[in-house]
């Protein structure tokens, strides 16, 4: 793709903090009327790659331009094209649905009726006209977040950016969120970057940037970047999974690697390896799942390990002290 016809070009964006290296030359570009996501987990860089995006940082070296404009030299005309939801709440709760949007209007320039029509279109695009007068604290989660997002599309914004925008929200509000981004695209031609760390969202962009450790190890569709992996992946729950997969790989000439208590295998055809494997090693394998290639697997094949991210962490915090009770 030519660099012109991208809405986002980013090169070799680099960001440090002290000894630390947030982003490692970061490079993609994001095409018009795109959804495209950020997928890393903690520390991978996106919170830092979307700061820069949004004018709130300046990169140690490298470039971000958006519709053209240097994200570092030409801030101030940049905020005029973007629209940003952070991952905090912006909207003040104490006034109205209507009263957020007139002070967030003023601050783009707007005034009198040009400003009333815009938020009765905004308030109706995001399903909150008749809450306009109500205060936002009488709000569920889902509804503060469409006004949030109202406010990011108050001023007619070319781009959307948005931080991990389902946060804390039920899976009602996150599927209602989602769908909405989608009409952005489709109706508003908006182009859309969100970061997230779940990969059931990421599977809903058209395009991903896989960050990890400040780098990005895989750029694509999710059809493309699971594709790639082929065949199934089968996970083999084991007592000793390292003898196991020593001894797998001895055996069938198959790469074989340990993921926790699991042996973890990329192979064509899995549903026929499997009893093979069974049977050469009886008694030995506990448990088995043969599956087709998801995201997750995409990010271990890249870095050679798991996705991990809060939730996961804290679910297994939890079964550790669930198993420590019951001892």
């Amino acid at each position: 793709m030519e660099a012109n016809s991208a809405v986002i070009a980013v090169r070799g964006l680099v960001h440090r903090y002290q000894d630390r290296t947030a982003l490692n030359g970061v490079s993609f570009d994001v095409r018009p009327a795109e959804l495209f996501g950020l997928l890393g987990p903690n520390g991978s860089g996106k919170t830092t790659l979307f700061r820069i995006l949004s004018t709130l940082m300046v990169p140690s070296s490298g470039t971000a331009t958006i519709v053209g404009l240097d994200a570092v030299r030409q801030p101030g005309a940049l905020r005029r094209h973007i629209g940003v939801v952070f991952q905090a709440q912006s909207v003040d709760p104490k006034l109205t649905a209507y009263e957020n949007l007139w002070h967030q209007g003023h601050l783009y320039g707007l005034r009198g009726q040009e400003l009333k029509t815009r938020i009765d279109e905004i308030l109706t695009r995001v399903g909150l006209l008749d809450r306009a007068s109500d205060r936002v604290e009488t709000f569920s989660g889902g509804m503060q977040r469409r006004i949030e997002l109202a406010k990011g599309l108050l001023h007619h914004p070319e781009v959307l950016l948005l931080d991990e925008p389902t946060t804390g929200l039920d899976p009602g509000a996150r599927r209602d969120l989602w769908q909405y981004l989608q009409i952005l695209r489709d109706q508003e031609h908006v182009s859309v970057i969100v970061t997230t760390h779940l990969m059931e969202e990421a599977e809903r962009c058209d395009r991903l940037a896989i960050l990890n450790e400040g780098n990005l190890v895989a750029l694509g569709t999710p059809e493309e970047l699971t594709r790639e992996i082929g065949g199934d992946v089968i996970l083999l729950e084991a007592r000793d999974p390292q003898s196991l997969a020593d001894r797998i790989r001895s055996k069938f000439h198959v790469d074989a690697s340990v993921m926790d208590t699991q042996v973890r295998l990329e192979i064509e055809s899995g549903h026929r390896f499997v009893p093979d494997v069974v049977e050469a090693f009886p008694g030995e394998i506990q448990s088995l799942s043969v599956s087709k290639p998801t995201l997750e697997d995409v990010f271990i094949h890249r870095t050679g390990h798991r996705f991990w991210n809060e939730e996961a962490e804290a679910a297994a915090e939890t079964g550790k002290k669930k198993k420590a009770k019951k001892h």
